[in-house]
């Protein structure tokens, strides 16, 4: 059996021993109703950090935090216009990518190496990118295709077609519903009944839903019901907290839990995602995670129902000890809620013709500072205005594929013997071999338990220290600076939380 298919068990109380502090109790078993734990101002430091380590990811953010690598395709009237915001007054008829081909997007993502695509269904403009029953401001009110196009019917068939997952976004602002007074109209929450038909409506839903909303949230979430029942199974719904021109005081408070209830009830196995309670937006558009990036952190619950941070969104510290206890004074619970790191490859998130993509050296960077910090990366490819994702992003993704699979050849380790003792995983590679790069993964269905370890070889009749950090989660990938030669690896954990189960101890040789 390969290491890393293998999970090593350390004891809570020897890691502690380890660490000179007080052994904390044996994580609980896992349970997703254990996705977030409520604090209160009684909890003792030890409370808060016991209460961390119980936390549990569910099934859906154990598949997503496996992804690694996910794309974002931002397409719109922005991509005719130039613009990066639009004004929600575009003219439909802007909107014409004649050679439109989302299977060419679909293989090139697949030969990137991503699993997971997310289009920008409607961006802050409100232009939608399927006929939609519910604004005129959509596809089907341009002449392309005349008037018949749903963008979003040819991308989701074609990236199931090529083995990928399916992601929506939907702008919770909506400037041409606020031009058209329904957005912030000053409705107040009633129930709604979901979806509601309109005139000629042929649709005879197997259940409907009654939801308590504001005119502008019974529009969103009868978008999404159409989003969420007419275009197969969704696996990520993205909502952001740009409000691109609406003016600060006239934006809604938003029906967040009607919403997710919604998501829920349609789309079970479905994250949602930044403005929403399975997946956190790291805190920056660069793509970069924090060197230590908790996927356990204090959070409060606001606005009907969303998860917000406890702590600023850009906090240098998210989840340590003291983060936890700085939070303590606002947060309601402590709950998994993992960081996306979102960039594009471009400098604008919609196409521009003067830009140029990253160069593979700068996103090789990313990756290590994204999927190597236990985050996920969210890289934004934006189709061009014929409809097709430019020559020279496709080559570029290509490239940092196979730049990736240099960087992180065969694991070595794997089939090599290995042991494991409370806090140590030990592994002989049969003959010294060189090593620089280290990647490590906890077994997460357990929590997220390790606070530091340190990687060290077997050289000249004694075990040195070649590398030490923080936390692992579902992936750490450590970089050496130089090539270490060695036959016998091992990982030691010096500070937990909880009793640690090791999934994954890899060793690798670069070919860069």
């Amino acid at each position: 059996m390969a290491v890393s298919r293998r999970v090593f068990v350390a004891s809570a109380a020897v890691l502690a021993a380890t660490a000179g502090m007080t052994a904390p109790a044996l994580a609980a078993p896992p349970d997703p109703r254990r996705s977030r734990i409520p604090v209160g101002p009684d909890d003792t430091p030890e409370d808060l950090v016991r209460k961390a380590s119980q936390v549990r990811p569910t099934a859906g953010q154990i598949a997503w935090q496996r992804l690694e690598r996910t794309a974002f395709l931002h397409f719109g009237v922005n991509t005719f216009t130039g613009l990066e915001w639009g004004t929600g007054d575009e003219d439909p008829d802007v909107f014409q990518p004649a050679g439109l081909d989302t299977d060419q997007w679909a293989r090139a993502l697949r030969d990137g190496g991503f699993q997971l695509a997310i289009l920008t269904v409607k961006h802050h403009d409100g232009f939608v990118l399927y006929p939609s029953r519910y604004t005129g401001h959509t596809v089907a009110s341009s002449t392309w295709h005349d008037g018949r196009g749903d963008v979003l019917r040819d991308f989701a068939d074609s990236m199931r077609r090529h083995g990928l997952k399916v992601g929506v976004y939907i702008s919770p602002a909506d400037e041409n519903q606020y031009l058209h007074g329904v957005y912030a109209n000053g409705s107040a929450r009633a129930d709604r009944t979901i979806p509601t038909l309109v005139d000629g409506d042929d649709r005879t839903p197997p259940r409907s839903y009654t939801l308590p909303a504001t005119d502008y949230g019974a529009h969103m979430l009868n978008q999404l019901y159409e989003v969420l029942t007419e275009y197969g199974p969704v696996d990520e719904v993205w909502f952001d907290g740009a409000q691109g021109h609406i003016p600060p005081d006239k934006v809604e408070k938003y029906d967040w839990d009607s919403w997710y209830a919604l998501i829920r009830s349609l789309a079970p196995d479905a994250v949602v995602a930044v403005t929403g309670p399975d997946v956190r937006w790291v805190g920056n558009e660069g793509g970069l995670a924090r060197e230590d990036e908790w996927s356990v952190v204090p959070v409060q619950e606001k606005d009907y129902g969303r998860t917000d941070y406890a702590l600023s969104y850009d906090a240098p510290d998210m989840g340590s000890r003291d983060a936890l206890v700085a939070a303590q004074p606002v947060a309601d619970y402590l709950q998994w809620w993992p960081a996306e790191c979102d960039v594009s490859i471009r400098d604008g998130w919609f196409y521009h013709a003067d830009q140029r993509p990253k160069s593979v050296e700068q996103l090789t960077d990313i990756y290590f500072r994204s999927v190597g910090r236990n985050s996920v990366l969210l890289l934004n490819i934006p189709p061009d205005t014929e409809g097709l994702l430019p020559a020279a992003d496709v080559t570029r993704l290509r490239e940092f594929r196979e730049r990736i699979d240099r960087e992180l050849p065969e694991d070595l380790a794997d089939g090599a013997r290995t042991s494991a003792s409370p806090g140590l995983v030990t592994v002989d590679l049969g003959r010294e071999r060189d090593v620089d790069r280290v990647r490590l993964a906890e077994d997460i269905r357990h929590g997220q338990q390790v606070e530091s370890f340190v990687v060290e070889a077997y050289r000249d009749g004694g075990w040195r220290e070649v590398a030490r950090a923080g936390v692992v989660g579902a992936s750490r990938i450590l970089l050496l600076p130089g090539a270490v030669r060695a036959r016998r690896w091992r990982v030691r954990v010096t500070g937990a939380r909880g009793a640690v189960r090791i999934a994954e101890f890899g060793l690798y040789r670069s070919r860069v």
